[in-house]
């Protein structure tokens, strides 16, 4: 996987069956200047909102680089549950039986089959640091990692065996500066960050002069409104179409401690600079 070092590289990560919100990102990259070569989406393509096979589409047709989430390695395979796992019982659980059988039946087979073509990892370069793309972590699409947990993340970014690493599944952004590397998710475009406001997340990562990278997340307001009744039309998971007015979560059976209690506080954008290392300053 190579991009154009002439470029930022813009990541999403969950456009969870949200349409209105897809749209708004890939408005966004075109806005930025952004070829659809250096845009790259961490998976979950469908899930939660009221467009599942009409997001699919504008995903394919936008020809950015995306891996399979959970969800579309589930759906691929017509599975009975998302494979989120949530434990069994809680409110997440309980909701996601209902989000992922709507999904499920708006799935059309032409999404499945290219659900089923998309690799779990990218692998490649840019700016001369390797870079890896998961969904998940490296051991399992479907794991949880959150920003306040440090050392699983040093675990994590180990495992993956790059300089940076590009995830989603969590659906909040955050980037650490780990082993003189990043962990980078920059959240997800489908539903907001529980922080109380209805915006979503992406990122950017930005080559600099003299050789190091900025990662920076950023807000994206979009038409929620809408995207909100489309859910309340398809009849399905109520309370996420009320997450995307609220900007707060239906459940926090997921959450450490941290993120629990940061419920309702508006986030931050963040920047984070990785700087050249020697034997990358000529690459400037």
């Amino acid at each position: 996987m190579t991009f154009s070092d002439a470029f930022p590289l813009l990541v999403f990560g969950g456009p969870y069956s949200n349409l209105q919100a897809t749209t708004g990102v890939l408005a966004e990259a075109r806005a930025r200047a952004i070829p659809p070569q250096n845009i790259i989406c961490t998976g979950d393509v469908v899930a939660y909102c009221g467009d599942p096979d009409a997001t699919a589409a504008r995903i394919r047709e936008a020809g950015i680089r995306v891996v399979a989430g959970n969800c579309e390695e589930q759906l691929a395979a017509d599975a009975d549950d998302c494979g989120c796992g949530f434990d069994e019982g809680t409110a997440c659980d309980r909701l996601s039986r209902d989000w992922y059988a709507f999904a499920s039946r708006a799935t059309s087979i032409e999404s499945r089959a290219w659900m089923a073509g998309l690799p779990r990892r990218l692998d490649g370069t840019y700016r001369g640091r390797s870079i890896a793309v998961i969904h998940g972590t490296e051991a399992a699409s479907n794991q949880f990692l959150f920003g306040s947990e440090t050392q699983a993340i040093r675990d994590a970014h180990a495992a993956v065996g790059a300089d940076v690493v590009i995830a989603g599944h969590c659906g909040l952004p955050f980037a650490h500066a780990v082993d003189g590397g990043v962990w980078f998710n920059p959240g997800v475009v489908g539903v907001p960050a529980n922080d109380g406001t209805c915006d979503v997340w992406y990122g950017t990562i930005t080559p600099k002069p003299d050789g190091g990278l900025t990662f920076a997340t950023h807000r994206l307001g979009y038409d929620h409104t809408s995207a909100a009744h489309a859910m309340r039309r398809s009849g399905h998971a109520d309370p996420y179409a009320e997450a995307l007015e609220t900007g707060l979560w239906p459940s926090l059976d997921v959450l450490p401690c941290a993120e629990r209690a940061a419920t309702g506080q508006p986030i931050a954008e963040v920047r984070l600079r990785l700087p050249a290392s020697a034997s990358l300053a000529s690459v400037a």
